[in-house]
């Protein structure tokens, strides 16, 4: 789910321009240096928080584990990056991290490594009655997410899903 911002204009053959949000932008930017280094792009967010903004890049390894050099290895290739071709027009704090333990769910293969897993499932409308799903992702098949709480199983539209991470079970 990405949220609306600010956009940048490309151009393209015949002259037209077509709109780029700044995270398409910096995903452009960034993804063959990820590839190139061995490292996952997660996510990108560019959020407005308390009146900052806040461009935050969430990378690991594909087996996990990134360390914080890595990070900062990641972060100083695209702040040069960034400041070469000045994409975003407002000032903006720049934080690439690890996605942590609540890692977010976006791509196909993300929900394929988290079944089996404990997971917290929000969807744009209630689906059984609930807009809220947290338990063991049995099953993703790309179009339905199943949900084991224990009580049950909730089988979720993969269209009506708003957000979707790992989640921590205590």
């Amino acid at each position: 789910c990405e949220r609306t911002f600010p956009l940048i204009y490309k151009n393209i053959k015949g002259g037209l321009h077509v709109p780029q949000s700044i995270t398409e932008t910096v995903e452009r930017l960034l993804q063959p240096y990820i590839d190139r280094e061995g490292f996952e792009l997660v996510d990108i967010e560019y959020v407005k928080e308390g009146g900052h903004y806040f461009l935050r890049v969430y990378v690991d390894k594909p087996g996990g584990g990134i360390d914080i050099d890595e990070c900062s290895r990641i972060s100083e290739f695209l702040s040069a990056e960034l400041d070469r071709l000045d994409p975003i027009p407002t000032a903006y704090f720049l934080e690439v991290s690890s996605p942590g333990a609540e890692r977010p769910l976006k791509k196909p293969e993300d929900y394929a490594r988290a079944v089996g897993k404990h997971v917290y499932i929000t969807t744009y409308e209630p689906v059984g009655g609930s807009k809220e799903f947290e338990g063991t992702l049995e099953a993703c098949d790309g179009n339905i997410a199943v949900v084991s709480d224990g009580k049950g199983k909730a089988e979720i539209p993969v269209s009506k899903i708003a957000g979707a991470r790992l989640a921590i079970k205590f």
